[in-house]
């Protein structure tokens, strides 16, 4: 019998826009990206934001914060723009191709100009992130941008100068190759910019019984101040996968995409770069992409209800708070097992963090030995 096909891209093309040759044009006009831009950068060049090749116009921004889509239909939740101060947007003309740098100075790609417009950023933060407020991450950064937006296609001589993770820095294009290597045709991702704990462990191998494979699937973009370092993740995903996964079945690449906070609309741009990943499925659980208590508990989850059918191909599979239940012997969620009072470890974040400060070990009824013990030399000291 022959292997099933991956789920297209969306819009139906993976677009590639890497390959761009310097030509030694280092003159004119540059603009300097800022680490989000730079991840949007990447993305969009691997394909990873496909039908995106560049950033976005007035009327896609428009049509993505009022009505979720691009101006010509497709489903997309959140603007992807190059914001720039008004000096640098003084210099540059309509048909312009402006260099394209990192915080470093060193040359990315380039840009041909199509339009420039000031987006309305009170309406991103008010229909995007539901949150008018300056003190949202994901608004913050926004707000701290230029009041310009330079829009075009963009041509990228390299994606990204010293890349960490490179053994797991895998395009889409590559991910798919390995998934059809590998006689996977449904693929579960899971999103994820913590350590994985018990609970994040039980929902990844229940999603895994009904495909052929999991691809662990880690942002490792851009985050907020406080957020547990890339390095230190990284050791406790492979320690995780390497004890307690099956590697015939398991798959870990980091996907470099800044976080953006924006709970729902999120949750929806996280399964469309999933799709373009070669994914037929991904776990949608409480709060996903969530901060603070912008969202409603399972809002990430509703959302997708709200989508027109045929809207995206990608399956989101949806799940409850789960935890270790001491009468069950095992984990529960609200589905599996009746709630009783005190039956449940549930440990707040702020909670384990005191814990694993102080050298103690969070139970292993909530995560591993083995990644606690990670955390808690990380954190040594603080």
């Amino acid at each position: 019998m022959s292997q099933a096909a991956l789920l297209p891209p969306h819009g139906g093309q993976l677009i590639d826009r890497t390959g761009a040759k310097s030509d030694g044009a280092d003159s004119g006009t540059s603009i300097v990206l800022s680490a989000h831009q730079q991840c949007d950068f990447e993305m969009i060049a691997t394909g990873a934001m496909s039908p995106l090749d560049g950033f976005m116009g007035e009327a896609d921004f428009n049509s993505v914060c009022e009505n979720m889509t691009l101006a010509g239909g497709a489903v997309w939740p959140i603007p992807i723009t190059c914001a720039v101060d008004a000096a640098t947007a003084d210099k540059i003309g309509v048909g312009d191709r402006v260099t394209l740098k990192d915080d470093k100075d060193r040359l990315l790609g380039f840009l041909t100009v199509t339009e420039k417009f000031k987006p309305d950023k009170q309406l991103a933060a008010a229909k995007v992130y539901q949150a008018p407020d300056a003190e949202h991450p994901g608004v913050k950064v926004m707000l701290g941008e230029g009041e310009t937006c330079i829009a075009g296609p963009i041509d990228a001589v390299t994606t990204r100068h010293d890349p960490m993770f490179v053994e797991h820095r895998m395009t889409p294009a590559q991910t798919r190759a390995e998934f059809e290597r590998r006689g996977w045709s449904t693929v579960v991702a899971f999103q994820t910019r913590n350590p994985i704990h018990r609970a994040h462990e039980y929902l990844t191998k229940c999603a895994l019984e009904i495909t052929d494979g999991l691809l662990i699937h880690p942002l490792m973009g851009a985050t907020k101040d406080g957020d547990i370092a890339p390095e230190v993740r990284m050791k406790c995903y492979n320690v995780l996968i390497e004890k307690y996964y099956n590697p015939d079945h398991t798959m870990l690449s980091i996907m470099p995409a800044a976080m953006r906070y924006a709970g729902p609309r999120e949750a929806v741009l996280h399964a469309i770069l999933r799709q373009n990943y070669g994914c037929s499925h991904i776990i949608i659980g409480r709060d996903h992409a969530g901060v603070g208590t912008y969202y409603g508990t399972y809002d990430a989850q509703k959302i997708f209800e709200t989508l027109a059918e045929g809207a995206l191909e990608i399956t989101p599979l949806m799940f409850e708070h789960a935890a270790w239940s001491k009468t069950a012997g095992g984990m529960v969620s609200g589905k599996t097992f009746p709630k009783i009072s005190g039956d449940q470890i549930f440990l707040s974040g702020t909670k384990v963090r005191e814990m694993l400060v102080r050298g103690e070990r969070p139970p292993i009824e909530f995560t591993r030995t083995e990644v606690a013990d990670i955390l808690i030399e990380s954190m040594a000291g603080k």
